[in-house]
């Protein structure tokens, strides 16, 4: 796979999600922030503005970003919230639609958010009930959001519970993705997002896989790669949103390795100094094809592969990995049957046949779950 050449540095990538009614373009490309405040100010000529974003992103990008508003005549309400997993929360909701409703935002207004996967799902959710709906757009921060949670309308917040089992789908109206801003990234929070890259391959696509194998750290570093692997993701996703839209179908092929990964989150209670999403998510990975494996669906040999790759780039593969423990076979088994993809009891994953031949396998035993996952948590650092 090579790079084409209209997607060459300095240039600009636009990628169309194709919904009736609500179709949007996520614009992908380095030091867009000026231009998305151009964009905004074409969309909505005359509205109100509030900026949501964290404390952290506040300090590294939003006075920029607010000047470049200004610039376009559009002056926006800030609402600042703490970083961090624990902000997707009932609590943080009511604040968040509280302070909108104080800056006067109404439903031809807009709510900007700017920061990663928390601060676009808490935002998109907010705005999906605010006043029953007010347009939305998204600038993620984040590797992991321009690749994932900003695009396709999913938001929400988190229950005590699961994971995410709160929300509504609620389309932006536009997407930025300003490769330039993942420059800030920690390697950690940057690599952790990368999961979510590599991710597409393994779906559907081997060649991108294989180009991943290659290029991953061109694309951490921020060649023209980055951008080629973010418009590559979000062309995969828009796709499939386009497709199934509500994950009636074939859109759940893009919780590959979340069934696990929500379960190892909610059982280190979304402590982020333990184990970030991404991180959950690579484990993941390697969990659906070796389990796949143990089923007698895919080869040891692209088992292996998925995890050797993982474990190049820096993430974990393995259960003994999360700090302070992953729990046990039961605990896991437990926190899962909570998952979103439970239907009716049934565990629903997405297993594979090999790379690029991931499927939707629904009513999956939860004792043959348990079995593979004590086998998992044997093996504890060594050799497999």
């Amino acid at each position: 796979m090579t790079i084409p050449a209209h997607e060459n540095p300095g240039g600009r990538i636009i990628v169309p999600v194709a919904l009736e009614g609500r179709s949007y373009d996520i614009h992908i490309g380095r030091h867009q922030l000026c231009e998305a405040a151009a964009l905004i100010a074409r969309l909505a000529p005359g509205a109100k503005a509030a900026l949501v974003t964290d404390a952290h992103v506040a300090a590294l990008h939003a006075p920029a970003f607010e000047a470049c508003l200004h610039q376009e005549g559009i002056a926006a309400t800030r609402i600042v919230i703490p970083p961090g997993e624990a902000s997707k929360s009932y609590a943080r909701l009511i604040e968040l639609c509280d302070a909108l409703l104080a800056a006067k935002i109404e439903r031809q207004d807009l709510v900007i958010a700017l920061g990663g996967g928390v601060v676009g799902d808490l935002t998109g959710f907010a705005a999906a009930v605010l006043r029953r709906g007010v347009r939305f757009i998204q600038i993620p921060t984040s590797l992991l959001a321009q690749v994932d949670s900003s695009v396709g309308g999913k938001t929400g917040i988190n229950s005590t519970h699961g994971k995410n089992l709160i929300g509504a789908f609620h389309q932006p109206a536009l997407v930025i993705a300003d490769t330039a801003l993942l420059d800030t990234l920690s390697e950690r929070e940057f690599k952790a997002g990368y999961a979510e890259v590599v991710k597409y391959g393994l779906i559907d696509d081997a060649g991108f896989f294989d180009w991943c194998e290659i290029n991953w750290s061109r694309i951490i570093t921020g060649g023209p790669e980055r951008d080629h692997a973010v418009a590559v993701a979000c062309r995969a996703k828009a796709a499939i949103v386009a497709r199934d839209e509500r994950e009636e179908g074939d859109r759940a092929l893009l919780n590959l390795g979340h069934t696990f990964a929500h379960a190892l989150e909610r059982l280190t209670n979304y402590d982020s100094t333990r184990l970030v999403h991404g991180e959950a998510v690579a484990i993941g990975l390697a969990l659906a094809f070796r389990f796949s494996q143990r089923l007698g669906l895919c080869s040891g040999q692209d088992a292996v592969r998925v995890a050797r790759h993982l474990d190049h780039v820096g993430l974990p593969s393995r259960l003994h990995q999360v700090p302070g423990g992953a729990g046990s076979a039961d605990e896991i088994v437990a926190a899962m049957a909570q998952d979103k993809k439970v239907k009716r009891g049934a565990m629903t994953f997405i297993l594979a046949h090999g790379i690029g031949k991931s499927f939707i396998a629904p009513g999956v035993a939860a004792a043959e779950v348990k079995a593979f996952i004590e086998t998992e948590l044997s093996v504890n650092g060594k050799a497999a």
